[in-house]
């Protein structure tokens, strides 16, 4: 995030936004002016809990009813009111929607809610569009035998787009699932839930809800420094579950998921371990590789290799978003990457800049993606 010291590796093939400095000069009393209305969202229906706040159904009253997606979360206050290090967060998220990337879930507007005197807590809405479905369930109701290898091909590219643009401007996500995946009727993928890590005070997560580990790169687990690579391993788990029908690691704690994951990727090097980690290398027993057919039996050739690039225990030798795009099993189908400006892309494309036909016959064009 900007301000933070989190590195970034690989080119930026988009247009950079505006950094924290750039906003210095937001001050506490401007809060009135950064944050709307929210008295014109109804609440419909609860759509679920989350770790940082609850998310609800609601129609904008003010926009001819349409149907938004309410995410309610709390932010601590300082005697001046909300902390400066969250106006700025907030200009930074509102920004984003200049570009409208297809596969970045729409933030439409960020409100006041009540403030909590007694915690010393304001309640913010999070108003993003509305989409029906994730990944998960999207998963969950197709029939048997499962997503295609076009399909599965075609939400990948989506969703490492996403990753890539995130990534370009600075924004790690942390919390890539297929919970936090969104799928809209005619298929088309959008990123959920990035970007919020700062607004959220870390001691709010509720615990009544459990956070998996599933999706959790190696230095996450370890506990040491961590940057964009950490959504590249999410990528890597997410690309597995698309052919499995079911998570490739399945760990009860955080030294359990990195014994599931040393599995089937074999025991680093000792080299290769963080000298900042507390766990000593001698920990995990030391284990060969196994091959990625025998997890993912499905997945192609080019699949394979796509797929233990991303899965690589060294986070500077993890393959990039922007690296990923260009990888024959994107590129030899004719998917390209896109490069996105303000305002510059339609907001509903469905296959972005893919023109040729994969295996099946199946145009991959605006027309619409592949079928299962």
């Amino acid at each position: 995030m900007p301000g933070s010291s989190i590195a970034l590796r690989g080119p930026c093939k988009t247009q950079q936004l505006p950094t924290s400095r750039d906003h210095e000069r937001v001050n506490a009393g401007s809060e009135r002016h950064a944050l709307g209305d929210s008295s014109h969202y109804e609440e419909i229906a609860l759509i679920g809990n989350g770790a940082y706040g609850t998310v609800y159904k609601a129609r904008d009253t003010a926009n001819e009813g349409q149907m938004v997606a309410l995410k309610k979360v709390r932010v601590p206050l300082t005697e001046e009111g909300v902390p400066m290090s969250t106006l700025r967060e907030i200009s930074l998220l509102k920004q984003m929607e200049k570009y409208e990337h297809p596969n970045i879930v729409r933030l439409l507007d960020i409100c006041h809610g009540p403030r909590l005197e007694h915690e010393q807590q304001l309640v913010l809405y999070m108003v993003f569009e509305h989409v029906d479905q994730d990944l998960a369930s999207y998963l969950e109701r197709c029939p048997l035998p499962g997503l295609s290898a076009d399909r599965i091909k075609y939400l990948m590219y989506q969703m490492v787009c996403g990753v890539d643009f995130l990534h370009a401007n600075r924004i790690v996500h942390r919390d890539l699932k297929p919970q936090n995946v969104l799928v809209t009727s005619s298929g088309q993928v959008k990123l959920a839930d990035f970007g919020l890590a700062r607004i959220y005070d870390i001691h709010m997560v509720l615990t009544s809800v459990v956070v998996t580990l599933w999706y959790r790169s190696p230095e996450v687990l370890l506990t040491t420094s961590y940057a964009t690579p950490v959504d590249m391993w999410s990528c890597g788990c997410i690309f597995a579950e698309l052919f499995r029908r079911k998570p490739l690691f399945c760990g009860q704690s955080e030294a359990d998921q990195l014994s599931k994951i040393f599995d089937i990727i074999g025991t680093p090097a000792m080299e290769d371990w963080p000298e900042t980690c507390s766990l000593p290398w001698n920990t995990f027993a030391n284990r060969m590789q196994t091959s990625i057919y025998a997890a993912v039996p499905d997945v192609c050739q080019q699949g394979k290799q796509l797929l233990e690039r991303m899965l690589t225990f060294d986070p500077s030798q993890r393959m990039t978003a922007s690296e990923a795009l260009l990888h024959p099993y994107f590129r030899d189908d004719g998917f390209t990457a896109v490069t996105f400006s303000p305002s510059s892309c339609p907001s509903t494309p469905v296959a972005m800049s893919c023109s040729s036909n994969d295996d099946s016959g199946h145009s991959l064009t605006s027309d619409g993606p592949p079928e299962h």
